[in-house]
């Protein structure tokens, strides 16, 4: 093992024989074995082997084999230098074996090795992208969990870092074509890393692009397949693959299939829903997602049997009048509980979906299930009309920090669900039914109105058949989907309507 002095001594041949440091092979050897000697000679061999590594090709095998044996030396000084000087071994055909060591060395706990692998990584990503790429996918699909893990983490926030110049057509092509090997077999949280990755490429930003990741989507999704409502995975799986498809949806790529099979697989099995996620209204965000997707769709094959399907389950949540006992009282003494969160999900699909049939409800429905639900819908508007007061009420003069309470931010809430309703409710009044207005799902930020425009979330009218409005149809802008979370969007569901509802 040499000495301190003799890799000193050896370097300095090296250094001076300037053009002719490849004749010097034994003086590099001497500095390759000092891998095998103390802390001291540890260090200068981590700065040294890799300054001459150029020179010697025949010898290039041995020198990173060293340079991986101080990466993982017990000395975490050593290891860091050693990792520090690793893009220098990446040269030609030697890139992609430096990209598999580095992402392997990703699994440090030691936050400044850690870093300096991330830092070593992107370096090599600038000199050769496919290369780097090679690397990072062989350890994904390859390589240890915790590996796995963390080089899709990488890739998921480092990759938008990178110039235009880095990422090419050629590379993004590469990362696609990786990407589904890898998602043939993925973690519900991977998939969603994934997306990130994919939604992030520039050339995936077309409409053909945006369509080739609802497609990837469904594939996840599993459509072709029957939907199990008691198994938690199938229903989590096609709720973490639609929430990713959500954004995607558009004028142009549209959101069809998924909606169809919402309705004819998951609406009828909606009440036996499972899901592992503790705390989630599993019905309500089923309903949601088909709610944001119902803007999307296109030409449908089974439009009129989706519309059935959202029709009957409609008028599940919708009651009717309790009957009356002889003194003209209620005979139950008990109100129906209004389900006003569900109501509005399905009441805005229902609406989206009439729009492509509009005469639904008057040439496709016999004439007493029409009646039928006139009876329904004008019940609920008439309860509607006594929570919005109610609501209005409750709200009048309160500004600021008084709107922040967690009381009053259901209120604020439930009072744009119950607007929506009602003018949802108003356009099924009309002889016949209109589907021109347009509201702002409640969960979704408002948005702007321009001055002079009637703002038609905020009609205060009554439950009663209204005048044909003459608004044309406007679609809501694209909204990226946040699931709910945290204790104010759990208690939103569930706010307790009926009770308001009570002695009125």
């Amino acid at each position: 093992m040499p000495t301190v002095e003799e890799l000193y001594r050896n370097y300095g041949i090296l250094a001076d024989a300037t053009e002719q440091v490849g004749q010097h092979k034994d003086a590099y050897q001497v500095i390759l074995d000092g891998v095998k000697g103390g802390t001291k000679e540890k260090r200068l061999a981590a700065q040294f082997i890799p300054k001459f590594f150029k020179h010697f090709p025949e010898l290039a095998d041995s020198a990173i084999n060293a340079q991986l044996d101080l990466c993982e030396d017990e000395d975490v000084s050593i290891r860091r230098q050693a990792i520090k000087e690793l893009p220098q071994f990446a040269t030609g055909e030697n890139l992609p074996r430096v990209a598999d060591i580095l992402t392997q060395l990703l699994q440090t706990d030691d936050s400044a090795e850690f870093n300096l692998v991330n830092n070593a990584l992107l370096s090599i990503f600038k000199m050769d992208a496919k290369g780097t790429l090679g690397g990072l996918f062989s350890q994904i699909l390859q390589g240890e969990d915790i590996v796995r893990e963390r080089a899709i983490k990488f890739l998921s926030t480092k990759l938008k870092t990178l110039p235009d110049e880095v990422l090419t057509k050629e590379v993004e092509e590469l990362i696609l074509t990786e990407s589904k090997k890898v998602l043939e077999d993925v973690t519900g949280e991977e998939f969603v890393l994934f997306m990130k990755i994919l939604s992030g490429l520039k050339s995936l930003q077309t409409v053909s692009g945006r369509q080739q990741l609802v497609e990837l989507v469904a594939e996840q999704a599993d459509l072709e397949q029957t939907f199990s409502p008691s198994d938690p995975d199938c229903v989590d799986r096609l709720l973490q693959c639609t929430r990713q498809a959500v954004p995607l949806f558009s004028k142009n790529v549209h959101s069809t299939r998924f909606v169809t099979y919402f309705c004819e697989q998951v609406l009828p099995n909606l009440s036996t829903l499972t899901t592992p996620v503790e705390g989630l209204d599993i019905q309500l965000e089923v309903l949601k997602l088909l709610a944001e997707m119902s803007s999307f769709c296109g030409d449908m094959e089974k439009l009129e049997t989706n519309l059935r399907k959202l029709f009957d389950k409609l008028l599940e949540y919708m009651p009717l009048p309790p009957e009356e006992a002889e003194n003209g009282e209620n005979a139950s003494n008990e109100e129906p509980k209004l389900q006003f969160s569900y109501v509005e999900c399905l009441l805005y699909s229902f609406h989206q979906l009439g729009r492509k049939l509009p005469d639904f409800l008057t040439a496709k429905l016999n004439a007493d299930k029409l009646k039928d639900f006139k009876i329904r819908l004008q019940y609920f508007a008439r309860g509607l009309q006594v929570y919005i007061r109610q609501l209005r009420l409750a709200l009048q003069g309160k500004t600021g920090e008084a709107l922040k309470t967690e009381e009053n931010k259901i209120k604020v809430v439930a009072l744009k669900i119950t607007n929506n309703i009602n003018v949802l409710i108003k356009d099924l009044f009309h002889i016949p039914p209109s589907y021109k207005s347009t509201v702002t799902l409640s969960w979704k930020p408002v948005q702007k109105v321009e001055i002079g425009q009637k703002r038609a979330n905020e009609d205060t009218s009554s439950g009663s058949p209204p005048k044909k409005s003459p608004g044309g149809p406007k679609r809501d802008a694209r909204q990226i989907y946040n699931p709910p979370s945290g204790k104010y969007s759990s208690n939103l569901g569930n706010f307790n309507y009926e009770r308001s509802l009570q002695g009125k």
